[in-house]
């Protein structure tokens, strides 16, 4: 599987399932699994590829300001959720976090942010396809520590700063 068909996969399954990250994880599954099992392993190798490329604190920062703060679980779920919102946005936040403000059509809190299941579609197709737990993808491992300089994701001043646009659009009222 290459990288077109990966992105492919996510837009077609989050298009069908309208932006609900749950029903999103379970077409994923539904889709991955009328793969063979080493398609499903590219796929998922793809996937943690990205997840670890976006482990960087200003998209942490970027997760603070729409998730109204983020601890170490959040963002994991909050990665999760942008890589399945597709290339365009997953590109243009890790280039430019603050730019999730003109990226996103709309935010719910309730609902947009945690993607937490759709971490788990891979495993889960490979897991019903051959009975056996995924084996090692053979991917470099998440850094110990975010990529570039930490700050203060609880001190509203400088995320707003950081953030103008981000802020503006989906900081506290």
């Amino acid at each position: 599987m290459d990288e077109t068909e990966f992105w492919e996969i996510i837009d077609s399954t989050r298009e069908a399932a309208d932006g609900d990250p749950e029903e999103h994880a379970d077409l994923l599954v539904e889709r991955l699994v009328r793969l063979d099992p080493d398609s499903v392993l590219d796929y998922a190798r793809h996937f943690e590829a990205r997840y670890n490329r976006a482990y960087r604190w200003d998209l942490w920062g970027a997760a603070a300001v729409l998730l109204g703060g983020a601890s170490d679980d959040a963002f994991d779920y909050f990665r999760c959720w942008l890589i399945a919102q597709g290339r365009e946005v997953f590109e243009g936040a890790v280039h430019d976090p603050d730019s999730l403000a003109e990226l996103l059509d709309g935010f719910d809190e309730e609902l947009d942010g945690d993607g937490e299941e759709l971490g788990y579609a891979a495993d889960e197709a490979y897991e019903q396809l051959t009975g056996v737990v995924s084996p090692d993808l053979g991917v470099d491992p998440q850094p110990s520590k975010p990529e570039g300089t930490p700050f203060g994701l609880e001190d509203d001043a400088a995320l707003a700063e950081r953030y103008p646009a981000l802020w503006e659009r989906f900081g506290p009222v």
